[in-house]
């Protein structure tokens, strides 16, 4: 089977993070956030996956090579300019086949995709929608069905006074099965959206949904979701292979100093190294050759690889970037985020979702907020 994923957003609401880096190779947990998308997919028999870039095309391919660490052959596709979901796909149409899966590149889920074939192919679908549910359906469009899976229309972001008769709200995954014909719908060299103006097309002619009310499911573009992510990941509430690594909720593979305490879930990289009287966990990943030192706490947050945390130093919620340092006694919580190589000095109180943009020093004692 193939995918063509769809990797060219800049993620601007996950920065720093991704200020210089793609959101696909931002590392989540303990790889390439991409890689959770591969190792799914080929465990549902993808070995063939077209990634439709944008941003820093050249930094993707470096990272995710050609797919053989994942199972799976990549080929890599830069569009001239932005040309929309449908615009992409239209884009990399020499490179498929006559059924493939079509992918929004930045969720994070265990969608059982072989259940979604399997009723692709019983409807004769055109299309075949992955569906989700929620519990709160104002931030997104929901698609409504038949209960033989047809499609019968959508509602985006409806309110309360839309929503009466729905009894559950399902929402799209961006997850599609997909017919080749459906490239023919598709103009060429054009910005087109293939949810407003593809799928509406489709309504009554052979566009079908597959709804998997046990998944997990989540998009990973902003600091508040990544943190949940990355916490869903340690507490198996996802099936990654991050679990693997996990014996009792640890894997602990660097160096922890007696006195120190280490909570699981939790991970510390090799060459990571966790001072007496510090703590790490529950929910906290320190990365490869990080450091926590004496009475600092890492709770609940990503330590990525090269940073430091001072003595008595408190992370708690919180993200911080390869290479960033975080100065004795200051505290880092409620979804601030740290970028790369960043200095932030003793005794300042960076919280509710404060950003330091890479390369940038914060002096001793000048932030508290």
């Amino acid at each position: 089977m193939q995918a063509v994923i769809l990797v060219g957003g800049e993620g601007t609401r996950l920065r720093p993070l991704t200020s210089g880096i793609p959101k696909p190779i931002v590392t989540f947990v303990d790889r390439p956030f991409m890689a959770y998308m591969l190792q799914w997919l080929r465990g549902h028999g993808v070995d063939d996956v077209v990634m439709a870039c944008g941003f820093l095309p050249d930094a993707v391919q470096a990272a995710l090579g050609d797919g053989s660490d994942y199972g799976v052959r990549l080929t890599y596709l830069q569009e001239p300019e932005p040309r929309g979901t449908a615009g992409a796909l239209k884009f990399a149409q020499d490179h498929l086949q006559e059924r493939f899966l079509m992918l929004n590149g930045d969720v994070l889920t265990d969608v059982d995709v072989s259940a979604q074939i399997a009723q692709h192919e019983r409807t004769g679908a055109t299309a075949t929608l992955g569906l989700v549910p929620v519990t709160d359906p104002s931030a997104y469009g929901l698609v409504l069905t038949q209960d033989d899976g047809a499609v019968t229309g959508f509602l985006e972001k409806p309110g309360p006074d839309q929503l009466g008769g729905i009894d559950e709200y399902l929402i799209s995954a961006g997850i599609y099965v997909l017919e080749r014909s459906v490239l023919d719908m598709i103009e060429p060299d054009q910005n087109v959206s293939i949810e407003t103006q593809v799928w509406p097309a489709l309504v009554g002619n052979g566009l079908y949904a597959s709804a998997d009310r046990s998944a997990y499911w989540l998009d990973i573009g902003t600091p508040q979701r990544y943190l949940q992510g990355t916490s869903d990941i340690l507490a198996g509430n996802v099936t990654t292979q991050v679990l693997d690594r996990l014996t009792d909720g640890l894997a602990v593979t660097g160096d922890v100093a007696d006195g120190a305490t280490v909570i699981a879930p939790a991970i510390v990289e090799a060459g990571a190294t966790v001072a007496a009287g510090a703590t790490v966990g529950p929910g906290a990943v320190i990365g490869a050759g990080a450091s926590v030192a004496a009475g600092a706490t890492v709770e609940r947050s990503i330590v990525l690889d090269g940073a430091s945390v001072a003595a008595d130093a408190v992370v708690r919620d919180a993200i911080v970037a390869p290479r960033a340092t975080i100065g004795e006694r200051t505290v880092v919580e409620q979804e601030a985020v740290l970028g790369e190589g960043t200095t932030v000095g003793a005794d300042n109180v960076l919280s509710r979702g404060v950003k330091i943009f890479p390369g940038a020093t914060v002096g001793d004692g000048a932030v508290r907020f």
